[in-house]
């Protein structure tokens, strides 16, 4: 796993957040999920730079490179930090790139701010809380509080990437958990794990940019992931792409596909403007 791209830090109230930059061209601002690193779109950002999009990639509050001492790791606080990042990058429109609760803040955000998002690219979506059993949300929870929170997240991150496995996958799983050990990561984390989508999901009638939903048929993380595409993309007027030999990271397991739709999705959105 490579990570050329230079460190730069975004000044937020509670500390600051990491995030780099490739490439010229219009804006695409990647965002990463819970328990996950910038670096999960190691093999989306170089294609989309050939392409010719200025492409950034954002660690969350107390994960990866980012500090850990923030009061807030909700949804809606990882909306303004995306916000704040593109205040930092020109003001946008941009392409929002959102995998899991990444994607839910894209979502919401581009209901708040409609001007500021060209397109969305949603990966893995949790647009909802909704979908699993009463019982086993309950389970999570208990099973994500301090101080087990990261013990449980290692031990489920593996059913995650059910299907193919990434070539490069030992070395970004090191990275992964050596960020955990850094100070105050693993209470950020658990309290990240208390985030609700509830928020995303009343505003999803808001959101007026086109909206490509690209989920992992084998994705644990929803009961039917086929179902819950379809959902997401029925609230949101979007499409789907269904990605075969995939969990929850898709553009990380099956590039191969991911690639092909994402620049094709992001021609037509040009295309149109």
């Amino acid at each position: 796993m490579t990570t050329s791209q230079e460190v730069r830090w975004l000044p937020r109230p509670g500390g600051r957040l990491a995030f780099d930059v490739s490439g010229e061209g219009p804006l695409v601002v990647c965002v990463p999920g819970m328990g996950d690193v910038r670096q999960t779109f190691r093999h989306l950002v170089p294609p989309l730079v050939a392409a010719g999009y200025r492409v950034a990639t954002l660690d969350l509050r107390g994960h990866g490179a980012s500090d850990a001492g923030f009061d807030r790791h909700d949804v809606p606080a990882l909306a303004s930090d995306v916000a704040a990042l593109l205040d930092e990058l020109g003001g946008g429109p941009a392409v929002l790139v959102g995998s899991s609760m990444g994607a839910s803040a894209a979502a919401l955000l581009a209901a708040q701010a409609p001007e500021r998002v060209r397109a969305l690219v949603l990966v893995g979506p949790f647009l909802r809380d909704g979908g699993v059993p009463r019982w086993k949300a309950l389970l999570m929870r208990a099973a994500t509080a301090r101080p087990w929170a990261v013990p449980v997240w290692r031990a489920w991150l593996p059913r995650l990437y059910a299907g193919r496995v990434p070539a490069d996958h030992a070395e970004f799983l090191a990275a992964l958990h050596a960020s955990f050990r850094r100070p105050g990561h693993a209470v950020a984390f658990a309290r990240t794990t208390r985030s609700s989508h509830a928020g995303t999901e009343a505003r999803l009638g808001d959101v007026r940019a086109p909206a490509l939903l690209v989920v992992g048929r084998l994705d644990p993380d929803f009961p039917d992931p086929a179902a819950e595409a379809a959902w997401a993309a029925q609230a949101l007027g979007g499409r789907v792409v269904l990605v075969e030999e995939a969990g929850h990271y898709p553009a990380a397991q099956r590039p191969d596909v991911v690639v092909p739709a994402v620049r094709e999705f992001l021609h037509e959105v040009a295309a149109r403007a």
